[in-house]
């Protein structure tokens, strides 16, 4: 079974921001180095224009891996982490760049490439999202809530409008409230919704760690990496977390191959734990038609 991982901006001084398809090869080299099969590069929000640029550097490379599968890990399509999110929850991405969810800025966004996008991060509360879920959902792309205020009832609704999963499940979004569940709380009790896990050491408490795995079915759980361009790479395990100056977490510190063997030296079910980096990113894939 293929070691997935589905949201991963870059690692070992590679990112997505780029418009040379040899800097995605290298994320996909260093990536399978550590032991994952595939990955699905993720765009930063950033203007239509240059995140169409880097689109089109993934596009090439996925091209060239079609003669060099076996030098690469495999490419599996592209993931925009917006730009369609809410400000108000925006982390470490540039919320100057974040537009209106609608039909018009949709289409300048992915016209060409709607063959090879998999999934889009969409904040649901946002004016014009749930319309623009549906949309999206209907071409068979996969929509992951995210860097959202959502209440429960938002989140359910963009879950009825047709999305599949949650982006990085309590990070940069509204978290759980005793009188307002918010979108985390959704995550955590919807038993059809995908969970976006992070579980460096850094990301999510212990606690929260526990929280999650003894309360969401083990079948809709898919560990990702969310590593950047200053995510390094040991082969020793965990690796210093990844912040700006004023000590925000600007991204993951693990491969998915790495946080699964974390998970399971805290205790938790080794044949459950892999799951959560090959079936059911496989399977969350597929659902959506792909």
């Amino acid at each position: 079974m293929n070691i997935i991982d589905i949201h991963t901006h870059g690692i070992g001084g590679y990112d997505t921001r780029t418009t040379d398809e040899q800097n995605i090869l290298k994320i996909a080299e260093i990536q399978a180095s550590c032991g994952v099969s595939e990955i699905i590069p993720t765009i930063y929000p950033d203007t239509v224009e240059v995140m169409r640029e880097n689109m089109f550097a993934v596009k090439k490379a996925m091209e060239i891996q079609k003669q060099e599968v076996r030098k690469y890990g495999a490419i599996r399509g592209i993931n925009l982490e917006g730009p369609f999110l809410n400000p108000k929850k925006c982390g470490a991405l540039k919320a100057a760049s974040f537009i209106e969810p609608t039909e018009y800025n949709l289409k300048k966004l992915i016209d060409g490439f709607e063959d090879i996008i998999r999934i889009i991060t969409v904040a649901p509360e946002i004016n014009g999202a749930l319309k623009l879920i549906k949309q999206i959902s209907d071409m068979g792309i996969i929509v992951s809530m995210g860097h959202s205020d959502a209440t429960y009832a938002e989140a359910e609704a963009g879950f009825n409008a047709g999305a599949k999963g949650i982006t990085h499940l309590f990070n940069a979004m509204r978290g759980y409230h005793h009188r307002e569940p918010g979108i985390a709380g959704f995550g955590l009790l919807n038993s059809d919704v995908y969970i976006e896990v992070i579980a460096d050491p850094y990301h999510l408490h212990p606690k929260t760690l526990e929280l999650i795995l003894r309360t969401k079915k083990p079948d809709k759980i898919i560990l990702v990496s969310d590593t950047v361009k200053s995510s390094g790479v040991s082969g020793k395990g965990i690796e210093k977390e990844v912040t700006d100056n004023s000590g925000r977490l600007l991204g993951g510190a693990m491969t998915v191959v790495e946080a699964s063997k974390r998970l399971i030296e805290l205790g938790y079910d080794e044949e459950v734990v892999w799951r959560f980096i090959t079936n059911n990113p496989e399977e969350y894939l597929n659902d959506s038609g792909y």
